[in-house]
């Protein structure tokens, strides 16, 4: 029995997944501070598996994408101490299976390719991903499979913080539904205006991208949502197909079932 362990190393998060063949068996998020160690990582790992009772030495594939190229180095020299591995990292060259039509390839964060990836096997194409995080995040792939580019806009959370830092009298609240859309307070009313404010951002988003896709495939678009903060927004609306909070991390996962099939047929 041997492991995959898939690391997507975000702005906010560092999400962990360990994989027994397609199947995750333990997943975990921490922090993404930017002044972690390697052996503050390589501590905190080693403390997750044995808390999920997985033999370190039983992981033989690694696989990692970053948005945060100065956590990316110290991440990796802490797997390799404790695995004995060198890990896949998802960047420009990386074989993934699609076609990236993007002005500069290099450009695309590698956790967006992971989704499309991703909902490429999962779900098929043509498809929406919804990546709701630090940013809120849409990728569009079509049959091809071809992945078409997307949009970003601010995340949920980091929008009301900045609404809280930079006025004088709003306060921090609980991201919740309130009572009603019509506020009765001040908390209800930034509640209101936030929630259903970005749901219907992504529900006017992703109708607004479904018109730039052929009108013979506009009906078959599968939304896909992800990302730590889909939660917040998914109770409330009905136009995803599904929400799968591992996705990134599967698309880690094909990735390099996808390169270790190709360097194996060379």
């Amino acid at each position: 029995m041997s492991f995959l362990l898939a690391i997507d190393i975000g702005n906010t998060n560092i999400t962990v997944g360990v994989f027994l063949r397609d199947k995750i068996i333990a997943d975990w998020r921490l922090s993404s501070r930017i002044n972690k160690t390697s052996d503050e990582f390589s501590l905190e790992l080693s403390n997750f598996f044995t808390s999920n009772d997985i033999d370190k030495t039983k992981i033989n594939e690694l696989s990692l994408c970053s948005v945060v190229p100065t956590l990316t180095d110290t991440i990796v020299v802490s797997l390799k101490s404790l695995t004995n591995q060198e890990p896949l990292i998802v960047g420009p060259g990386t074989r993934t299976g699609i076609q990236i039509n993007y002005d500069r390839t290099q450009d695309v964060g590698a956790d967006r390719i992971a989704n499309a990836v991703a909902v490429n096997h999962i779900y098929g194409n043509p498809a929406i991903v919804i990546d709701m995080g630090t940013a809120t995040v849409f990728d569009v792939m079509i049959k091809g499979p071809k992945y078409i580019g997307g949009a970003i806009a601010p995340g949920i959370q980091v929008s009301a913080e900045a609404i809280t830092r930079e006025t004088s009298q709003l306060p921090k609240v609980e991201l919740v539904a309130p009572s009603s859309v019509i506020g009765k307070n001040t908390i209800e009313s930034i509640q209101s205006g936030f929630l259903y404010g970005f749901v219907h951002m992504i529900e006017g988003m992703t109708k607004r991208i479904k018109t730039k896709i052929h009108k013979n495939e506009r009906d078959l678009v599968k939304v896909i949502a992800t990302g730590g903060l889909a939660h917040i927004i998914t109770p409330h609306t009905n136009i995803f197909y599904d929400v799968n909070k591992d996705l990134t991390l599967h698309g880690l996962r094909i990735i390099k079932d996808i390169n270790q099939k190709d360097n194996a047929v060379k």
